[in-house]
């Protein structure tokens, strides 16, 4: 086993940073007046399983179709950047559909359990070991069970103009992220 705080905390930022539960705290609000209850728990739990399976089975998809981890880094470097864009500059460049119902699948996949947290992992994956990478999983569970759980209270202590702020914030340390994770797999690439 190797633990590591410093991977551990870089790992969570991260997923912090993409999963933008935060963020999404306007579009669970929504969700929470059209349908009435949100599923806190089993929304939590089911985006966690799929966090946690695709990290192990996600390397081996990529193998079965001949795509290194490295690509995939960088590929997933590109999508990070993107995301960043989106947050900084409040512009939407992929929207879905906004879903109809709040169970556990708008909720739990895409909303926390993304194709860009799906990238973030594997990117991770080129970079920490998989024991850190799972503790920053858990860790962010848990911090989105407790958002979904509280997000009315949030939106009123934070404002929008608040969580405009936060989005932001994220969105710089996000594109950050991207940069060196880019810069770090790209020469990998021509080894």
């Amino acid at each position: 086993m190797h633990f590591n705080f410093r991977e551990i905390a870089t790992a969570s930022i991260i997923l912090f940073a993409v999963i933008d539960i935060v963020g999404s705290i306007p579009i669970i609000i929504n969700l929470r007046k059209k349908v009435g209850h949100i599923h806190s728990e089993k929304a939590s739990i089911v985006a966690g399983c799929i966090l946690v399976a695709f990290l192990f089975v996600g390397e081996e998809i990529l193998n079965l179709i001949r795509i290194d981890v490295y690509s995939f880094a960088v590929a997933g470097a590109f999508i990070i950047f993107f995301l960043a864009i989106e947050m900084i500059l409040g512009i939407t460049l992929y929207r879905d559909d906004e879903p109809e119902t709040a169970s556990v699948v708008p909720i739990a996949f895409p909303l926390i359990a993304g194709a860009g947290t799906m990238t973030a992992l594997l990117s991770l994956r080129a970079e920490f070991y998989v024991e850190n990478i799972i503790v920053a999983i858990i860790v962010n569970i848990i911090f989105v069970y407790l958002v979904l759980k509280s997000s009315s209270k949030i939106e009123r202590v934070l404002g929008k103009a608040g969580l405009g702020v936060i989005r932001k914030v994220f969105g710089v340390i996000l594109l950050a992220i991207a940069v060196k994770l880019f810069a770090t797999n790209v020469n990998q690439l021509f080894q």
